[in-house]
C-alpha cells in the first residue's frame, strides 16, 4: 500500500498534531534528538516572549537556554492539555524569576535600545524621538511591575493570547489573570503619567 493510498502524500506531510504527539512521545522518552527538534519548531516564540519579558537580550538568551537544557526533566510534569509550545513558555515563566532580578541591567539595555535605530522609524525626527522615549519609558515600566503582572501583561498585550491560554501557561485561573493584567494595566498607565508620557 502506497502513502498516498493512506491519505499521506508524504510521511514528512503528516498532520501537525500528530507530528506534535510523535515529538512529545519521544520528549518524554528524554530522546536527545526530539529536544533538538522541538528547539529548531519553538525556539523562535520562546526567545520572542523571554526578550519581551526580561527585556536583556542576553538574559533573554539564557532564559532560552535553560529552557531546552531544562526540557527533558520538565516533561514529566506535561500532562497533554496543552501545546508544545504553551508548555515551553510556561517553562520559561519559571525559570524567569530567576533573570528578573537584574533590572538595572535590563533598563540600561532597553535604554540603549531606544537609542538605536528601528525598522519602524518614520523618518520624521521629532516623531522617530517620541517613540524611542515612549518604548524606554514603557520598558521602564515594566520593570518595576511584579513578576506575575508582568507576564500576563506581556502574554495577553504585546503577544495577544486569551486569558485562558494565558491561564494555562501559568497554571492560574482565568480570573486571576484578568486581575492581574488590570493591575499591570493601571499601574502601567500611572508610571506612564508620571513620566509625563500617557
Amino acid at each position: 500500500m502506497t502513502t498516498a493510498e493512506l491519505g499521506f502524500e508524504s510521511f514528512g506531510r503528516w498532520p501537525v498534531e500528530d507530528r506534535e504527539e510523535a515529538l512529545v512521545e519521544r520528549l518524554q522518552r528524554a530522546d536527545p534528538a526530539a529536544v533538538g527538534e522541538a528547539y529548531d519548531a519553538h525556539h523562535a516564540a520562546v526567545r520572542a516572549f523571554a526578550k519581551r519579558l526580561v527585556g536583556d537580550p542576553t538574559a533573554a538568551e539564557d532564559l532560552v537556554h535553560e529552557v531546552f537544557v531544562t526540557l527533558p526533566q520538565a516533561m514529566r510534569r506535561y500532562r497533554g492539555d496543552a501545546t508544545l509550545r504553551t508548555f515551553l513558555i510556561s517553562i520559561a515563566v519559571n525559570h524567569a524569576r530567576h533573570h528578573v532580578r537584574g533590572a538595572a541591567r535590563r533598563r540600561a539595555a532597553m535604554d540603549r535600545l531606544a537609542t538605536e535605530p528601528s525598522h519602524a522609524l518614520t523618518g520624521d525626527p521629532e516623531t522617530d524621538a517620541r517613540r524611542r522615549e515612549l518604548v524606554s519609558a514603557l520598558a521602564h515600566a515594566l520593570d518595576q511591575l511584579p513578576l506575575d503582572q508582568r507576564v500576563a501583561f506581556v502574554l495577553c498585550e504585546v503577544e495577544e493570547r486569551t486569558s485562558r491560554e494565558v491561564s494555562e501557561i501559568v497554571g492560574v485561573p482565568e480570573a486571576t489573570v484578568r486581575t492581574r493584567l488590570f493591575h499591570a494595566k493601571r499601574k502601567l498607565r500611572a508610571t506612564l503619567e508620571q513620566a509625563g508620557i500617557a
